[in-house]
Parts: structure tokens; C-alpha cells; sequence
């Protein structure tokens, strides 16, 4: 099966789609911020490039959208019916790419927190952003 849209207009939605400053990262860093909390943003010097880097407590945080990431069991990630086999092959090498960066930071003595866009949303955010206040000390 064949996508919907052209090679031009596919580029263009792509184009648009962030991977810094999302809504559910600047949720995150309004709630650090908020209690106490300073960090860097997206320290190139650090595998993956983490989201959120708190020097001070030697701990990195990555927001990850749920369809980019693979989130299993997630109701906001679902494999594409077009293409599919590239998909999964891109979102698998995205999983792994995942998994050696936090091995890679958990090395050098870093500790990672990964976070999920759904469980940020409304009806979760609360309970998840506490137990990030207390994952992080």
C-alpha cells in the first residue's frame, strides 16, 4: 500500500513535527522549575542528548513521545497500516538507540528517568510528576 500523500506534502508534515519544546517536556520542566529544580536542556555532550539534564543530582530525563518511542501497550502507539515493515524497523532502531544511550549514561553514573507522553496527561500527570520529584533525590 501506497501513502496518502505525496513526497512533497509528506516532507512538509514531517518538517512540523518538534522534538524539542513539546508540550509534554515543557510540562516537565515547568514542574521542576516550579519546585526548586535547575537543569540544562539537551546536553549534546551526553549520549542521546537527553531532554532534561539536573547536574546537581547527577540525573537525566528524556520525555519521549509514545508513537516515536514504541511505548508498548500504549493506546497512543499503534504501527502505521502503510509501510509498516519501515515503521517497525525505524521504531525498533529508535528502542535500541534508547536502550544503549541509558546504558551508556548508567555507565558513567548518570541515572536516567524516561518519561511517556501519556503519562502526562491529565488524568495521570499528577501522580507521575510526583513520583518524578522523588525518583530524582
Amino acid at each position: 500500500m501506497c501513502d496518502v500523500h505525496d513526497k512533497q506534502n509528506r516532507s512538509y508534515n514531517m518538517s512540523q513535527i518538534k522534538s524539542k519544546d513539546t508540550k509534554p517536556e515543557l510540562l516537565v520542566r515547568n514542574f521542576l522549575f516550579a519546585n526548586g529544580f535547575r537543569y540544562r536542556l539537551h546536553v549534546k555532550e551526553l549520549p542521546g542528548k537527553p531532554d532534561i539534564v539536573l547536574p546537581k543530582y547527577k540525573t537525566v530525563i528524556f520525555v519521549n513521545g509514545c508513537f516515536w518511542h514504541g511505548h508498548k501497550n500504549c493506546k497512543y502507539f499503534k504501527l502505521p497500516s502503510t509501510r509498516s515493515e519501515w515503521w517497525k524497523n525505524k521504531i525498533e532502531k529508535t528502542i535500541n538507540q534508547d536502550l544503549e544511550n541509558c546504558r551508556l549514561l548508567i555507565k558513567s553514573g548518570w541515572k536516567t528517568i524516561s518519561l511517556f507522553e501519556c503519562q502526562l496527561k491529565s488524568n495521570k500527570k499528577d501522580s507521575t510528576l510526583n513520583e518524578l520529584k522523588t525518583n530524582i533525590y
